[in-house]
């Protein structure tokens, strides 16, 4: 039986991954800062929590890293740990950037450190590109991040590649584009949107307050997502992979959609607020994910109105979407 680590479980992609593990009989591990005191809401939505070995680890500390690599012994680990919010990395640079770059780092450390063969995949982030100009990006397309998370998220990569070649280490990045589920807390806008729609639909006399509503982004549905990261980890060789729909969409496309789901127009319930725009922007987001379909065999069954209609259900029935 095969053991995988994730750490930052109690997270939208975690949950989804380790459910998928558990799917194709992997013993199953998860980090949180402190397991004792943490609900796992998101796995006990998806009912896996008692299924899942729970303990605590913080990233920013090698010790604690070390500590719990030597204790699990895993085969694989999920690096998807740190903050992760573009938004409120212009509020909290430093804790996003220890967080993901000093947190990944250590994890790389302590691997090399214990000298097993520990196969690692690492969160990477569309944000690393910045603004591409509306052009699809690959993995070979220059990295310009316009926020600290996309800066940290670069950091990180650069970490991985540095370790795999100098080291040997099987360490992979998957760059993600935007990838949402029933599971986004809301204060990522795609949720707030959804469960806005829902509250006016079901009588609320609220507005919606967005900011800039023309940016363009590539949405993706996250269960799918994590099948992309376990397949990195199965190759022969570590690599780098671009996971993407390919299709970009502006945000005022994906409003409307939610908004259309509960039978009603955007156009009478939102309003937009420039004090919510970011300080810098990505204008347009496309990824171009052909390298994963041809060595992966991964592509995207979900696009941007399937997963808006998904965490529409799912608001408005009270529960989570059981899609495998």
């Amino acid at each position: 039986m095969k053991k995988a680590l994730i750490c930052g479980i109690s997270g939208q992609d975690g949950a989804y991954l380790a459910r998928y593990l558990l799917d194709l009989g992997y013993e199953v591990c998860g980090t949180s800062r402190d397991a004792q005191i943490s609900t796992f809401s998101n796995l006990v939505r998806l009912g896996i929590c008692d299924r899942v070995k729970l303990v605590s680890m913080s990233l920013t500390d090698f010790r604690s890293v070390l500590q719990v690599l030597a204790k699990i012994q895993p085969h694989e680990v999920y690096n998807l740990s740190g903050q992760s919010s573009v938004g409120l990395s212009f509020e909290q640079p430093v804790e996003t950037l220890d967080s993901i770059a000093t947190g990944t780092l250590n994890l790389l450390e302590a691997i090399r450190f214990i000298g097993e063969p520990i196969s690692l995949y690492n969160a990477g982030s569309s944000e690393c590109f910045g603004d591409t100009g509306g052009k699809p990006a690959d993995e070979t397309t220059p990295f310009r991040p316009r926020s600290p998370y996309g800066v940290a998220k670069a950091a990180a990569f650069w970490e991985v590649a540095n370790y795999r070649e100098a080291y040997g280490l099987f360490a992979c990045s998957g760059i993600l584009y935007n990838h949402e589920s029933p599971l986004r807390p809301e204060r990522f806008v795609t949720q707030k949107i959804v469960t806005t729609a829902c509250r006016i639909a079901d009588g609320s006399s609220e507005k919606l307050y967005l900011g800039n509503i023309a940016v363009q982004r590539d949405w993706g549905y996250a269960a799918e997502y994590v099948e992309a990261m376990h397949l990195m980890l199965q190759q022969s060789e570590p690599d780098d992979y671009v996971i993407a729909t390919g299709e970009t969409n502006p945000l005022a496309d994906f409003v409307a959609e939610a908004f259309a789901c509960v039978g009603l127009d955007w156009r009478d319930c939102v309003e937009v607020d420039t004090s919510l725009y970011r300080p810098t922007d990505i204008a347009i987001n496309r990824g171009n994910p052909a390298k994963a379909k041809e060595k992966l065999g991964w592509e995207a069954r979900s696009k941007m109105r399937d997963v808006v209609r998904l965490m529409v259900d799912a608001r408005r029935q009270g529960g989570e979407d059981v899609r495998r």
